[in-house]
Order: C-alpha cells, then sequence, then structure tokens
C-alpha cells in the first residue's frame, strides 16, 4: 500500500493511492496521522473522495514528526569519495520539521551559500513507539519507506566539526512524494538520483553499513521512537561535493530522486528572492 498527504480543502489531508488515484481520507491530516491512530493496514478498505495523484498538490508525507534522526556515511561509496573509514556506529545528526518539503514544491536556493548540494536518500518511517527495541521490533516499528532529498549547504556543513548547521535549513528537505509499506520494496530496490537529466547517484538500497532495522534498534536505544518519526538513512556515492570538479545546484536545477517501489521525489530549485 503506498499514502500521501495532499493539501485539501483549505487543510491537508492524508489520502491511499490506488494507482493513477488517490481515496483522500478526511479525518486524518497527514500520513504520520494515520500512523498514530494504528497501523497503516486500517485505512485500507476507507472510502473517501477520489483525486488523480498526478493532479494532487502534495505536502510532505509526514508534516511535522517529533524527530527527524540522519544518519551520515552509511553507503560504502559514499564513505570512499569522502575519504573517510568505515564507521564503527552510525553518524547521526538531526533535523528539524521547518526544513521538510513536498515532492513537486519549488525549493529555495538561499543567498547565504554557493555551494549546496543533492543527496538522495531512503528515509524510514516509524509506525509504533519504540524504545530499545529488540531485531523483531524493530523491524515491527517500520511502518514503511519513503524518499528524501538531504539538501547540504557545504560551506556551512564543514565550518565546524558538527554538521548541524548545514543540514537544517528552512524547507531545504523535500520528503515524499509516497509512503510506500515495506511489501511495495523489491529486494533488488535501487536508487537514482539525476540533476538536470544527468545521472549523478545510483546505488543498492540494500546495499548500507547500518541498514533500516539495526538503525531502528541504534536510535531507539538513545531516545524513544514514536509513529510518524523519520530516519534519513544516507546517501550513496555520487555528490556534487566529492566531484573533480565540485558540482553545486544552480537556479533552475531539476533534482530527480528515484527508488524502485516508492517512486519519484522531482524538485526544481530557485534562487531565493530577498
Amino acid at each position: 500500500m503506498k499514502l500521501l498527504t495532499l493539501h485539501w480543502k483549505g487543510s491537508t489531508a492524508a489520502a491511499r493511492v490506488e494507482g493513477s488515484r488517490a481515496v483522500v481520507l478526511e479525518r486524518f491530516a497527514d500520513v504520520g496521522d494515520v500512523l498514530r491512530a494504528g497501523p497503516a493496514s486500517a485505512v485500507a478498505g476507507v472510502e473517501g473522495p477520489v483525486v488523480e495523484v498526478d493532479a494532487a498538490h502534495l505536502a510532505p508525507v509526514i508534516l511535522a514528526p517529533s524527530k527527524i534522526v540522519c544518519v551520515g556515511l552509511n553507503y560504502r561509496a559514499h564513505i570512499l569519495e569522502m575519504k573517510r573509514d568505515l564507521p564503527e556506529y552510525p553518524v547521526l545528526f538531526a533535523k528539524f520539521a521547518d526544513t521538510l518539503a513536498a515532492a513537486g514544491e519549488e525549493i529555495a536556493l538561499p543567498p547565504e551559500s554557493p555551494e549546496i548540494d543533492w543527496e538522495g536518500e531512503l528515509a524510514v518511517v516509524i509506525g509504533s513507539t519504540v524504545r530499545r527495541a529488540s531485531a523483531e521490533q524493530a523491524a515491527d516499528a517500520i511502518a514503511g519507506y519513503t524518499i528524501a532529498n538531504d539538501v547540504s549547504m557545504r560551506d556551512w556543513q564543514f565550518r565546524t566539526r558538527e554538521w548541524l548547521q548545514g543540514k537544517m535549513w528552512e524547507r531545504s528537505t523535500p520528503l515524499g512524494p509516497v509512503l510506500a509499506t515495506p511489501d511495495e520494496i523489491p529486494s533488488d530496490a535501487r536508487m537514482t538520483t539525476t540533476v538536470d537529466g544527468a545521472q549523478k547517484q545510483v546505488g543498492d538500497i540494500h546495499d548500507l553499513v547500518h541498514g533500516p532495522v539495526d538503525l531502528v534498534r541504534y536510535v531507539s536505544t538513545i531516545t524513544t521512537l514514536r509513529p510518524g518519526d523519520v530516519i534519513l538513512t544516507g546517501t550513496p556515492g555520487g555528490v556534487g561535493h566529492a566531484r573533480e570538479p565540485r558540482e553545486y545546484l544552480a537556479s533552475g536545477s531539476v533534482v530527480e530522486v528515484t527508488i524502485d517501489g516508492i517512486g519519484t521525489l522531482r524538485n526544481r530549485f530557485a534562487a531565493e528572492e530577498p
């Protein structure tokens, strides 16, 4: 099953995707609201108004997660291109709900940073409350997966040893277009990132140093994970900052991140107006 969040009647609502159409679940403000009410499967047969997915004005698939935990240096190819050692433990940082943007939304390039990079990522969405989860509990707590573009202001990221200031810019992290339940993801699923039609990143989403279940276990040891929380699992090789010469996003750039079983997260970037 696939779920999305769309703008609806002056607010937002969750919807269940059925082929090219979406059934609007008007009692739920977003997909996070669905998960807080119970398992996603509970809305499998719920009826509602029907809209065409292509005509829907999407919102971030999760509007206000209590936590957005991000993992750096988690694909072997990306670790090597950034000239780092394989980490023994997950490299974690956080984002805030204000960083989230929607699939199809135009993303502003802030004038304060000329070094803005793309990072296509698989995102884990939590479906049940867990603390100090076992492997079995961690697997059961994963409601599904979506796509993120962890847009990074590289010059700000590397001003200090802590990455946060390069990762938390407002409405800089598109999330969507849908949440896909685990059964939707093929065993050989791959992620591809293109910029203006040119392939920049490609990777097997299962080839992670720390996989989704391990990440849920690890993070839940530190803090309680709740329905609607999001874990960004890291990006594969091919980011602009590691290229020779370096490449960054410019006004008019279009980034598409595609993951088999989920779909494509597409956003255009434009210089922010003063």
